[in-house]
């Protein structure tokens, strides 16, 4: 805070380059608005929530939302160069801190690359700019820890976040005390979803000690000309459009084996604001193989 106060504001760059990641980071920037005894400047990669948050994002983060070893392989140039203009935006941006939220992929090659590059030898631009004007190399946050600790000698690769990764904020309540005891600084902050049921109840005038999400099924089936009696089952593909892609065929056989067994069976998929998730869902509509609601969709076992 010493170097931000100096400079009159604090300069936080983001990356969060999956719907969830989104969400999350749009949360933290309003709060640090409200928090901050700095006025706070951002700037960074992120979707349609952290923009309403005064993000103008590099570039969509669809780019590099890919999931799957041969799903990647296509995309591998353009999601290359997209890291390499992130890496300069940030140096140029010369921030205070950067965070990175999820999408462990991206965000550990980018803290990896901006680190080496602000502490490279040789005369390198950034590295001999930021020697000259006596900046310090920023603090790097990553949100959502990753789940190495599940994985057979994960912990060990936690002790590898130190080269790039100053401290993490872990969602879980046990994954800070793994952190720390691989050396990894790390802060448990809690999980998203609480906030999710947190301003639901605020919007529902339930009360917010209550943690649990409450809607109002009558007002849904009304809206959506769901019959009455019907069997509603929810799915939930994913928010990246590879997987969608995978999933609504095995969803669509299970749907296929229950709607003879469960009479008047209806389905709706909930999709996540991805302008390709949004797409794809918008051709099966068109194909006649679902059926548009708003930001849901009822398909038919067809598909």
């Amino acid at each position: 805070m010493d170097m931000a106060a100096r400079d009159g504001e604090l300069r936080i760059f983001l990356v969060a380059g999956e719907v969830s990641g989104d969400s999350i980071a749009s949360r933290l920037m309003a709060s640090l608005k409200l928090l901050s005894p700095l006025p706070v400047r951002f700037a960074g990669l992120g979707g349609p929530k952290m923009s309403s948050e005064g993000l103008q994002s590099l570039f969509p983060i669809e780019d590099i939302s890919v999931m799957g070893i041969w799903e990647l392989l296509p995309h591998l140039y353009r999601i290359r160069v997209r890291l390499n203009e992130t890496v300069e935006a940030a140096a140029l941006f010369e921030p205070h801190v950067v965070l990175t939220v999820d999408s462990k992929g991206f965000s550990f090659r980018f803290l990896k690359q901006l680190r080496d590059m602000l502490y490279a030898n040789g005369g390198m631009p950034f590295a001999a700019r930021y020697s000259q004007r006596k900046l310090h190399s920023p603090a790097h946050f990553h949100y959502v820890a990753p789940s190495f600790w599940a994985w057979k000698g994960g912990e060990a690769r936690l002790r590898g976040l130190t080269e790039f990764v100053d401290h993490l904020l872990c969602i879980l309540p046990h994954e800070d005390r793994i952190c720390r005891l691989n050396g990894l600084s790390a802060t448990f902050v809690g999980h998203p979803i609480l906030e999710d049921v947190l301003e639901l109840n605020l919007r529902n005038n339930s009360s917010v000690n209550e943690w649990r999400a409450e809607g109002n099924g009558e007002d849904f089936c009304s809206k959506h000309a769901v019959p009455s009696g019907a069997t509603v089952i929810s799915l939930l593909p994913g928010s990246r459009v590879q997987e969608v892609n995978r999933m609504l065929s095995i969803f669509a056989n299970a749907m296929e084996l229950l709607k003879d067994t469960v009479p008047q069976l209806m389905t709706i998929i909930h999709v996540a604001p991805n302008e390709h998730v949004e797409n794809f869902m918008l051709v099966l509509c068109i194909d006649g193989r679902a059926r548009c609601i708003d930001s849901r969709w009822n398909n038919t076992p067809e598909i």
